[in-house]
């Protein structure tokens, strides 16, 4: 049998390149919006795919319209298993305005695929799949195993998804996964902030406007403790000296400011509050009885939502009038892995070798279906490409930066199940 080198594996992703292209675009010309989460078109796409290069996926259902697709193979000799995962849900575009073409028309213009899901995460999803196809065509030449999880429901939550396929079935655990949303070709993620979702209901007697004396005004009240919440952002992580060290390393902080804008690497080690809504009053003229508001917490590595939660109870003590109330199902602890793992060199090598940029291990500030991995004590890293309009009108994703994308998922995964890694 011929040996098989990188550098032949490199030749022949790039000869393919407009199969690969091809590809993304019919996968993105089938809708999978999420709400209301209907995958099952775009999930032909991926079968199909699989299916023409003599590679049996399994359909993993636990709900009919949100289907997982999952394959795996062995090497010929044993060895460690590495995990492949990418989401098929997209965001949804509502009526399309603000887009100057077709939301799903996987156009290939000027270097790059248009449509909603181009960047999160068709492109990515679409990396790992055919990373896969060229692995289990060489399977003869790997050590352990290789499983590909393509999961139908990340953007809600990932409860029919990873999440139930990692609880279900530990054959998609493995001893390492590798993920390519959209993060910038500088970064390899290897941490996320966990979320802590609250809800505040005010509640007074209410009055008419112009007798105050008569009943406080819940919004005023609302106004204040919002106010006094800011308090929780000073609380400081327990971060592990090595890591803290690491992440106020100059090169580490500047790849995060380039990946997620400036300042985000400042963000990355504090806890963050946001208002997202607010609801209270029904007429200029009337003292309010009730205000609702909504606040998303984002959570450091080192910070548990338990810490928080205390120093609120302590705040609300000053507040009779207030209670609060967890959204159990939109919060999730922080989570990581090691950042100097062995998969973080092997993706940040292969990376360099094909694009010439060498990222930096980096946390995230979003959350991801990593997470789950993590909480079951599996080491998941992402790699992929740049977040173009992600969630917003016009997103795409650029040609070379999937191709990019492509080889360096490919060789990162043929070094993991060789002795190259």
């Amino acid at each position: 049998m011929h040996h098989v080198t990188k550098e032949d594996l490199i030749a022949q992703i790039e000869r393919d390149r407009a199969s690969h292209i091809a590809f993304l675009q019919a996968f993105i010309r089938e809708p999978s919006p999420n709400p209301p989460g209907d995958t099952r078109r775009a999930a032909r796409v991926v079968t199909h795919y699989l299916a023409n290069r003599g590679i049996e996926p399994s359909i993993v259902a636990p709900r009919e319209d949100l289907p997982n697709i999952v394959a795996e193979f062995e090497g010929r000799r044993s060895g460690r298993r590495l995990v492949m995962n990418g989401h098929i849900d997209v965001f949804p575009v509502g009526d399309g305005s603000g887009w100057t073409r077709d939301p799903w028309s996987g156009a290939l213009e000027d270097g790059c695929v248009h449509g909603r899901g181009a960047c999160d995460m068709k492109a990515g999803t679409a990396a790992s799949i055919i990373a896969f196809s060229y692995l289990h065509a060489r399977r003869a030449a790997l050590s352990g195993s290789l499983g590909l999880t393509a999961v139908s429901d990340e953007e809600t939550g990932g409860r029919w998804g990873s999440r139930w396929l990692l609880e279900n079935d530990t054959r998609w655990h493995g001893d390492c996964m590798i993920n390519a949303e959209p993060s910038g070709l500088q970064t390899v993620r290897f941490a996320e902030k966990g979320t802590l979702r609250l809800t505040f209901t005010v509640r007074t007697a209410g009055a008419h406007g112009a007798y105050l004396h008569k009943s406080e005004s819940a919004t005023r009240i609302a106004a204040s403790l919002i106010t006094r919440l800011g308090q929780i952002e000073a609380i400081v992580p327990d971060l592990s000296p090595s890591l803290r060290n690491y992440l106020a390393l100059p090169e580490v902080r500047a790849a995060a400011d380039g990946a997620m804008g400036a300042g985000a690497a400042d963000v990355l080690t504090r806890l963050t509050l946001n208002i997202g809504t607010v609801q209270g009053g029904l007429k200029v003229n009337m003292i309010p009885a009730s205000c609702v508001f909504e606040a998303d917490i984002r959570l450091p590595i080192g910070l548990d939502a338990a810490r928080v939660m205390q120093t609120i109870h302590t705040i609300l003590a000053d507040y009779p009038q207030a209670e609060v109330a967890i959204q159990e199902a939109a919060s999730n602890p922080p989570n990581s892995c090691a950042h100097d793992h062995p998969m973080v060199g092997i993706l940040a090598r292969n990376a360099e070798t094909v694009s010439g940029l060498r990222p930096v291990a980096v946390p995230s500030l979003g959350a991801t279906d990593c997470k789950f991995w993590r909480y079951h004590k599996v080491p998941a890293y992402i790699y992929g490409p740049a977040p173009t309009r992600m969630a917003a009108a016009n997103e795409c994703v650029s040609v070379e930066e999937f191709m990019t994308v492509i080889k360096t998922h490919t060789l990162s995964a043929w070094d993991y199940l060789t002795d190259g890694g």
